[in-house]
């Protein structure tokens, strides 16, 4: 007996041959499979620890404020470090006397904080792109991109460089909207004093300048905006290496490029003379006292920044309500408010140190560019002085938003109870509105009075008992009514030329429908709905049941009609039009009383509503040749043709939230349907049936909630703010009165108060999706809505 095999298999010495072939093919598949699973474990961690963090896909976002600058000068001393720029020298002298007196007076200064490792792509990607070393590059070398990644030149207009062949083709070799220039390789020597580098970098860009006073074009480039002018100055970080950071051939390279710093701004503001330009003073790693770099050791990571120019912050005294935020923390634990030492002689000015990566958004920010898609960097606010919003103007009219918001939210949670109060709400509306728009606009227009008789006549209906007469002939009369409204509206859409007020909402430049007496058959039919009405009614009367041929032309008339709007003229007004008559005969066949005249009264308070947002809107036209203020945050248009919601636009999710629950309250309590009158389904149904004629009293209620989300819709088309940006503050609001529902449900009392209680906080609760189904419903109704431009000056801003 013996062991043969690795496994220790116990053989016996009688075995025969396939046997011990079998086990030596089983041992030799056993050890490649070990070599391949610990081949996999080890190439397994450049999978888990050195994939790049670098996302692709992601959009840029516009910012929504006016850039303070023009252009930006961006200058990085390669391997310069905070305690060498900032000392004096042996004599008592600093050696960056410019740059100091920067600090004093016109900019703001602190320690930037590099991450390791400290090498200088991974400095210059923390910089210019935002985030630091991808640790991908470890298999690439650190002269190599691993993969592209956006930056503050890519986001640029233009980007001029000029510096070593080791860094600025690493950020614009592949940019086409760049001018750039390198040095040779030959002239990094070591054994020379490599300042002549820093100085090679000026006196090319200083060339630029000269040649463009006989370049036109060269000209017109450097006076665009969003420019980007970049001086990598290799001088201290050669110096460093190859004479130690505490030789005189580095420290007086220190002054080098203070004295380049100074010449630029010199040379920069004598040729712009604007006042628009931001600089921008750092560096991509410091120095190790033995003239290394690459690790977290203080003497590398701690670089000096100064910022100054167009959009900064002047200097301010240190005091002990200053100090940074607390709950920022900076990369690898630098400690906060570190102070400043006495021999820096800067002790008594405020200092703002920053992660390094903080630097690419402050750049984006003084120029009004997006930020650089995978920027891990925040945005040092004490550097910023965008006009100190402006903010407190912000913050006042927030606020007012927020107490009228409340105010009236406060009012729709009572109107469940209080129905009245929506008669108040309308005449105040009406007399407030017309008093504005007689400020706008001119009163011969028409609009200020229609908007105020449109409003009263709706505000009549609340105070009309909750359970409905029977009145036949008022129902028929509405559809009267309702046809002549209609024929105001197209005589309107057909002769507005030259009514200015009306033009964005008139089918002018709009698609013509296919079928031109749509408009006809329409009216048509809410004049036989209410025919039918006149037999329907009278015939039930007389026989207590319904005609099968009168149901069956009642069935007819109502998804006909529903179906028709789709085929109308994609103008706003005739699309509003059309959906008004296409509902309208299902509406008045449902009716049997006033609330047939509150579907048209309805109507005009949404048309008013519209008129009200379109003179607004010329009238911004007017004044500012622009359908949009002029301040930016006011003006940016997204890419899909709509704009940023402002606070200003509360007031469209607001009006729509009254609307909507008058839409409710303007013919019942709507807290149950027992409240309504199931007579008002005898015209399609009157054998008992309880889910057809459940289904027929919420598809009446739907009806005047379809007409305001369209018109909703339709404003969001007009002012070209993103539609479902209004419905998440209608969101919001309806959670707010949520919440105020929620505290009002009882558990004691009668019943009925503690039922009306609890279905008042559901009704509340199911808004939400509520409101998005017919949301998602009217969208059928209102997609291809075409609006026409208030001001043919209008621009679209990119």
């Amino acid at each position: 007996m013996d062991f043969d095999g690795i496994l220790g298999k116990k053989q016996s010495s009688k075995s025969s041959d396939p046997r011990k072939k079998w086990l030596k093919t089983r041992e030799m598949w056993l050890v490649v499979l070990g070599v391949i699973l610990h081949a996999v474990y080890m190439l397994s961690i450049f999978d888990i620890y050195f994939k790049t963090p670098i996302v692709h896909g992601m959009d840029s976002v516009t910012p929504r404020f006016k850039a303070p600058a023009k252009r930006l000068v961006f200058l990085v001393a390669d391997g310069l470090r905070a305690d060498k720029f900032f000392e004096p020298d042996s004599e008592g002298n600093f050696r960056a006397p410019f740059l100091r007196s920067v600090i004093q007076n016109q900019g703001r200064w602190g320690v930037s904080h590099a991450r390791p490792p400290t090498e200088s792509r991974p400095g210059h990607v923390a910089l210019i792109a935002g985030f630091y070393e991808d640790p991908s590059a470890v298999t690439k070398g650190w002269k190599a991109n691993p993969v592209e990644f956006d930056s503050v030149f890519n986001q640029s207009r233009h980007t001029i460089s000029y510096g070593s062949p080791d860094i600025v083709p690493i950020f614009c070799g592949a940019l086409p909207h760049s001018t750039w220039n390198t040095y040779p390789h030959d002239y990094e020597d070591f054994a020379t004093d490599a300042s002549f580098l820093d100085e090679w970098s000026f006196d090319q860009f200083q060339s630029l300048l000269n040649r463009s006073n006989e370049d036109p074009k060269l000209k017109e480039l450097l006076l665009q905006d969003n420019l980007v002018i970049f001086l990598h100055l290799l001088g201290c970080d050669s110096n460093g290496h190859a004479h130690r950071p505490f030789s005189s051939i580095y420290l007086n390279n220190v002054k080098v490029v203070d004295h380049i710093a100074e010449r630029m701004y010199s040379l920069l503001e004598g040729y712009f003379k604007d006042n628009r330009t931001s600089y921008v003073f750092t560096a991509d790693h410091g120095m190790h006292d033995k003239g290394s770099h690459g690790d977290g050791h203080p003497t590398n990571t701690d670089i000096p920044l100064v910022v100054w120019g167009a959009g900064v912050n002047y200097p301010k005294p240190l005091s002990g309500t200053n100090h940074s935020d607390c709950g920022f923390r900076f990369v690898d634990e630098h400690a906060h408010d570190a102070p400043t030492p006495k021999e820096w002689g800067l002790d008594g000015i405020e200092r703002v140190d920053v992660n390094q990566a903080d630097i690419a958004p402050l750049m984006s920010t003084l120029l009004g560019l997006p930020c650089p898609v995978n920027s891990v960097g925040n945005l040092p606010l004490e550097y910023i002085n965008m006009n100190e919003g402006r903010k407190f103007n912000f913050i006042v009219k927030l606020l007012a938003i927020v107490a009228v918001s409340i105010l009236i939210l406060e009012l729709l949670v009572n109107s469940f109870t209080e129905r009245e109060l929506y008669t108040w709400c309308f005449l105040i509306v009406g007399v407030v509105a017309s008093f504005y728009l007689f400020k706008s606009i001119p009163w011969r227009s028409g609009i200020p009075i229609f908007v105020c008789i449109a409003c009263w006549f709706l505000s009549v209906f609340t105070l009309m008992p909750a359970e409905i007469p029977d009145n036949n002939p008022l129902v028929i009369a509405s559809g009267a009514m309702i046809i002549i409204i209609g024929a105001a509206a197209r005589w309107l859409d057909f002769h507005a030329e030259g009514k200015k007020y009306w033009l964005s909402i008139c089918n002018h430049e709009a698609k013509k429908s296919r079928f031109p007496i749509l408009f006809y058959l329409q009216a048509l039919l809410v004049g036989l709905a209410s025919v039918m009405v006149s037999l329907s009614t009278s015939h039930r009367t007389e026989n207590q049941q319904l005609l099968p041929v009168h149901q069956l032309i009642n069935w007819l008339i109502a998804g006909f009609s529903m179906v028709l709007p789709l085929f109308s003229e994609n103008g706003l007004l005739s699309r509003l039009t059309s959906i008004f008559l296409g509902f309208a005969p299902s509406f008045l066949l449902l009716s049997i009383g006033y609330e047939a005249v509150f579907y048209s009264a309805l109507a005009l308070v949404l048309m008013s509503w519209i008129l009200f947002e379109n003179a607004l809107l010329h009238s911004s036209a007017v004044k500012n040749l622009s359908p949009y203020p002029r301040n930016m945050e006011e003006h940016i248009i997204l890419q899909n043709d709509n704009r940023y919601l402002q606070l200003s636009d509360v007031r469209i999710p607001l009006t729509f939230m009254v609307l909507f629950n008058v839409a409710f309250f303007g013919t019942g309590n709507f807290a149950s349907i027992a409240s309504f009158e199931i007579s008002s389904v005898y015209r399609f149904i009157t054998v008992f049936s309880p889910f057809l004629m459940a289904a027929l009293l919420i598809f009446k209620l739907f009806i005047p909630f379809m007409l305001v989300i369209c018109a909703f819709s339709a404003i969001t088309k007009l002012l070209q703010i993103p539609r479902l940006g209004c419905y998440f503050l209608v969101i919001l609001l309806s959670d707010v009165m949520t919440i105020h529902f929620f505290f009002l449900v009882r558990n004691k009392g009668s019943w009925m108060e503690i039922g009306n209680s609890i279905s008042h906080f559901g009704i509340m609760s199911a808004q939400v999706v509520f409101v998005l189904l017919l949301f998602a419903l009217t969208n059928i109704y209102t997609t291809d809505i075409h609006v026409r431009s208030a001001s043919p000056s209008s621009q679209k801003v990119m």
